[in-house]
Order: structure tokens, then C-alpha cells, then sequence
């Protein structure tokens, strides 16, 4: 019940908000990343077709916006685990797909169906290292673009229960990313609210996701 007023309140807030130039300096379109600005879309992140990923220096998240609907997400964190410090998971998750911006001020992706990540899962007795589906849709109940007088445009997203998204910044006006069409022939797709922590904790517990591949090459994951 608390969740579903919040959401409501979210989506009240975000209709009622400003789209003025005030409030969103700069057109959605382009490419963003967080923190170091060092974890994007594009080329230089994955291989769809080889299902492998270029492995960043630093976690964070990317998304590629084009003007005709389309993005491009990449995602490299941790999973802590607060029981067992030992057994922090590793995530890193390409997918893409439509996007819309909804009247009520919401952000929504949609995947394709041929994204993937790959999980990283210390204290996995079963497999320690595998590649999975990635297809989530994702909501983001608001946006608003901001001026950084220091780093310029800065994008500011909050998930469907309010939780601020860590801000993104704009690396260019064009969007970074692979073509626009299915890039992998996986036969399986899934689709849901779940973020890709639930999905490594899951994991890393009682093993019920689909693995479909084990990679046998460990990769140390820097800070």
C-alpha cells in the first residue's frame, strides 16, 4: 500500500513538473555515463554476437538516447553481500532497445530481447562465472536534464520507487552505440521489474536462472 502511494505521488509529481528549459537545459539525445564517465555504450563495451564484454576500468552506468526512440544501456557494479564481505558479485549488462518519454514525465525502456550480463558470483559453489538473459524493462518515474556549470549537461533519473539513479553526464550530443537491430541469436528472452542485483543475488542463492554459458576465464574486478 505505502509502495503504491509513493509511486502515485511520484507520478503526480512528475506530471505537474517543469519542462522548461529551466529544467531540462539539453535534449535527452546523446551518450551519458556516471562517475569517472568511464562505462558507456557502443563498440568498445560489448560483442552481442560473441557474447563478451570489454571489462572497464571502473563500475558505473552508460545510456545512449538516439532522437528516433532508441537507446543503449551499459551497466558494470557490485552486488555487496553484508552477511559474507567475501562474496561481493560482479554484474555487467548491455542491452537496447525503444524508448519512450511518457506524458506523466516517467522514462521507459524497452529491450529487444537480445541483451545479456554477465555474473560474477564468488561463492557460487556451481558456477562462479557465467553469462545470462538480460531483458528488463525499465521504468524511470522522472527526468530532468540539469547545466553542471563545471561538466555541462547532467542527466538526473529516478527508478520506479523514487531511488535516484547515481547522475549521468553527457559525453556527447551523439548517441555512442551498436546498430539498431537484434545483435544476438539467443531463442530466450525475459522481461521484468527486477534489476540486475536481484538477479546476480538470485544467482548466487538458490540457482534457479537459466545459465547459458560458463565462462571459465576468471576476470578480477578493480574498484
Amino acid at each position: 500500500m505505502l509502495r503504491s502511494l509513493l509511486v502515485a505521488g511520484l507520478a503526480a509529481l512528475a506530471a505537474a513538473q517543469d519542462y522548461s528549459s529551466d529544467h531540462n537545459t539539453t535534449a535527452i539525445t546523446g551518450t551519458w555515463s556516471s562517475g569517472t564517465q568511464r562505462v558507456f555504450p557502443g563498440p568498445g563495451f560489448a560483442n552481442p554476437a560473441q557474447e563478451t564484454f570489454a571489462y572497464p576500468n571502473t563500475t558505473g552506468v552508460g545510456y545512449a538516447f538516439s532522437d528516433d526512440g532508441w537507446y543503449e544501456i551499459a551497466r558494470f557494479r557490485y552486488v555487496a553481500n553484508g552477511s559474507h564481505p567475501e562474496c561481493i558479485i560482479g554484474t555487467i549488462i548491455w542491452a537496447h532497445g525503444n524508448y519512450n518519454l511518457l506524458d506523466n514525465g516517467s522514462l521507459i525502456l524497452t529491450p529487444i530481447g537480445d541483451g545479456y550480463q554477465q555474473v560474477q558470483t564468488p561463492c557460487n559453489k556451481d558456477n562462479t562465472n557465467f553469462i545470462q538473459n538480460y531483458n528488463d524493462t525499465e521504468l524511470y518515474s522522472m527526468w530532468r536534464i540539469f547545466t553542471d556549470v563545471t561538466f555541462g549537461p547532467k542527466l538526473h533519473l529516478w527508478q520506479e520507487d523514487g531511488t535516484p539513479v547515481a547522475p549521468l553526464f553527457r559525453l556527447s550530443d551523439q548517441p555512442n552505440m551498436l546498430p539498431q537491430q537484434k545483435l544476438r541469436n539467443n531463442q530466450t528472452t525475459t522481461a521484468g521489474e527486477e534489476r540486475e542485483e536481484g538477479a546476480a543475488e538470485e544467482a548466487c542463492g538458490n540457482g534457479e536462472l537459466e545459465v547459458l554459458e560458463v565462462v571459465e576465464h576468471w576476470t578480477f574486478l578493480d574498484t
